[in-house]
């Protein structure tokens, strides 16, 4: 097992594009750390510059204390899986996954018993004497793991393995990851542009865009303490609310008013804005969709709406609406907690009112987006 160190990682390509920005970054023995951001934002071109399929332009990589630079791939002591899962189209499954032990001139029992043990893990035993073109996407990435899995390598790398799968596959595979990496208990690294993926899997997610870290923590840190805008709209889905409104003290009490409401911020949100040592200002006011309250009837300090979508979701429904200022809120309701009448008003074009708590309100200063309390 080991850990990884990367030291200023910066990456630039002949026409002078720099891809990832220097990155630092420590991942401990055994610890699964996925790095997720949007398309482009350089999270696959550090994953491989740590298996060295990259070249490094300036810093370093450990791996196990060991600088890696100048390292070939086979001597870093790594297992990768590719998106594309990499099989040879003529070779068995039992000589795909026994391909790389071959190389290494393992004795052939021993690899009968790497490979056989791996199949088993992965529920693959029956199609070992199958070539690749007979089987599904999801046997092709178990198939993957498992030449990986025969290397007892001491890092795995995993390059966005289920993003070629269909939305059911990926979360069967999902959790099959997750069964894997207890039973293999070693360090992962895992890329992916998939916020659920990285959610579920990770013990920490470092969130990328255009090469550069923008937050790094444990799920619930970057759910619940988004350090900018980009992080807050990034996790989560549907992404945070934004509204631009003033924060207000009056006789050492907070208040925000979108739209015209006014409401109180209150529990450990006033407390944090106080010890924060914030000023009232203004602010893009944060919630998140499953924190804001539908109202069919205007009540005290409700943001009256207009309903554009409705999507009906199965165990909830996703509302987008419109505030008299062309702001799109989105809000999240259990369908359980709708009546037949109800569900029968969420109608295009129909009036309806939103609230939310002063405790989940997240503030961010509109000029650079960090957070006011936690960036």
């Amino acid at each position: 097992m080991a850990s990884v160190k990367l030291t200023d990682v910066k990456k630039v390509y002949d026409n002078k594009v720099t891809s990832v920005h220097d990155f630092n970054l420590e991942i401990k023995d055994k610890e699964f750390v996925v790095f997720v951001g949007p398309s482009g934002c350089g999270k696959s071109t550090t994953l491989r510059m740590i298996a060295g399929l990259e070249d490094i332009t300036e810093g370093t990589v450990e791996i196990d204390g060991v600088v890696v630079n100048d390292l070939q791939p086979k001597d870093r002591d790594i297992a990768m899986v590719f998106q594309n899962y990499a099989l040879y189209p003529h070779m068995t499954v039992y000589d795909n996954i026994a391909f790389s032990l071959r190389l290494k001139k393992v004795p052939e029992d021993e690899i009968y018993e790497k490979v056989t043990s791996a199949a088993e893990v992965l529920g693959i035993t029956e199609y070992l004497t199958r070539k690749p073109r007979a089987l599904s996407g999801g046997q092709r990435q178990r198939v993957a793991i498992g030449r990986a899995m025969v290397r007892n390598a001491k890092v795995f790398l995993m390059d966005e393995p289920l993003s070629n799968l269909d939305a059911k596959l990926r979360n069967q595979m999902r959790a099959e990851i997750i069964l894997l990496r207890q039973k293999l208990d070693t360090t992962f690294i895992y890329v992916t542009h998939d916020q659920t993926e990285a959610m579920t899997l990770g013990d920490r997610i470092v969130i990328m865009r255009d090469g550069i870290i923008e937050q790094v923590g444990t799920p619930m840190e970057v759910f619940e303490k988004p350090e900018n805008i980009f992080v807050a709209e990034f996790i989560g889905a549907p992404k945070m609310n934004m509204m631009k409104t003033e924060l207000t003290c009056e006789n050492g009490r907070w208040y925000v008013n979108p739209f015209g409401a006014k409401i109180e911020v209150d529990g450990a949100k006033a407390e944090e804005l106080k010890a924060k040592n914030v000023q009232p200002q203004t602010v893009t006011l944060g919630v998140r969709p499953e924190h804001m309250t539908l109202l069919f009837e205007p009540s005290a300090n409700s943001i009256p709406c207009k309903l554009e979508v409705n999507e009906m979701m199965g165990s909830e429904v996703h509302l987008h609406m419109t505030t008299k200022d062309d702001t799109k809120l989105i809000v999240r309701v259990p369908t359980i907690e709708l009546n037949e009448e109800q569900r029968k008003m969420l109608a295009y074009g129909r009036e309806l009112y939103i609230t939310f708590s002063g405790k989940v309100m997240h503030f961010f200063d509109p000029q650079t987006s960090r957070n006011l309390i936690y960036g």
